[in-house]
């Protein structure tokens, strides 16, 4: 049931399903089938928004959430991760409650909504926003994935700066790293790129390249993230588009090995992303993608110069590089 309160934080926080459409955001596309089962997707992530910001327990938050179809009912969380977020910097515990309970097989996605409350708060009240989910797998080594989500809504919603000017933010101290902020800053942006371009895969690349070069390698497993979870392109386009990735296709196979991994975690893999992961890593199968992404991870370390997270990818991307090398005579 609605409360007051509830209805004017959801009035005051959360944009229409209009709002999100790509024609109201002035996306470069053309409405088509595939812009609109895109289109679903930041609305699934609405929706999780309203019920969660409104709710008086979490037991009706789940059971709406679980009303979801299974390939977007992760978006859905990430939208009410975002909710009792934003409920919890003001009083309150109930994210700590929600990932640790429900939302844990969605955790992947749920950081992401974290970061999505991240973009609607003033930065002073940041340090309120991830809880202690001590015990949880994943944590803290993929918190990194909210401050992606904070540069992805930033991206989604003000194409004109963060895209089209490539405005940088001022780092912040992310798990005390201020440097990598910016970096899985960009990992956000790109996978919003996929997005704005309607999985146009040419569209995508073209976007990529425009941007400052130190930039491109995190945009690029963005994209590979993107378009292996959310889905939208063909085989032969998702073809096109390792192609046109060139000497940073080792990142699109990385952001592929985490969609992979988000999604077997969740529990569901939709064909789409089982047929961008094929496309994306040259023909791996999908238990060789979950063998890579288990091998090669990182526990979080308080004395290690590089996040967790980032030696992880690092690990994952060396094996796509690798790969790629020529076999010498």
């Amino acid at each position: 049931m609605s409360t007051v309160i509830g209805s004017l934080r959801r009035l005051a926080m959360a944009p229409s399903l209009e709002d999100v459409t790509f024609v109201r955001r002035g996306f470069p596309v053309e409405p088509s089938a595939i812009t609109e089962a895109l289109e679903a997707i930041p609305q699934s992530v609405i929706c999780g928004f309203e019920w969660a910001i409104d709710s008086r327990s979490q037991w009706e938050i789940e059971r709406r959430l679980e009303l979801v179809e299974p390939k977007m009912r992760g978006f859905a969380y990430e939208g009410a991760t975002m909710a009792l977020t934003i409920r919890d910097v003001m009083h309150g515990a109930r994210t700590r409650e929600f990932l640790l309970g429900p939302g844990q097989r969605h955790i992947f996605l749920t950081y992401i909504g974290i970061g999505f409350a991240m973009a609607r708060l003033p930065r002073p009240t940041w340090r309120k926003v991830l809880p202690d989910l001590s015990g949880s797998p994943y944590f803290p080594t993929m918190s990194w994935l909210a401050v992606d989500g904070y540069g992805f809504d930033r991206a989604y919603f003000d194409i004109k700066r963060w895209v089209d000017q490539q405005y940088v933010p001022a780092p912040y101290p992310w798990a005390g790293d201020s440097d990598y902020f910016l970096r899985a800053v960009d990992q956000g942006i790109g996978r919003a790129l996929w997005f704005i371009h309607g999985a146009d895969v040419a569209g995508v690349a073209a976007r990529v390249d425009g941007f400052a070069d130190h930039r491109k390698r995190d945009l690029w497993s963005g994209v590979g993230l993107a378009a292996t979870f959310a889905g939208g392109a063909t085989p032969s386009d998702l073809r096109k588009l390792a192609d046109l990735s060139g000497e940073f296709r080792p990142e699109v196979g990385l952001g592929a090995t985490f969609a992979v991994k988000a999604r077997d975690y969740a529990g569901h893999m939709p064909e789409h992303s089982a047929a961008a992961a094929d496309a994306l890593t040259d023909g791996m199968t999908l238990g060789e993608i979950l063998e890579l992404a288990d091998a090669t991870e990182e526990a979080a370390r308080d004395d290690a110069a590089v996040p967790a997270y980032e030696l992880w990818r690092q690990a994952i991307r060396a094996h796509f590089a690798e790969a790629a090398a020529p076999v010498a005579d």
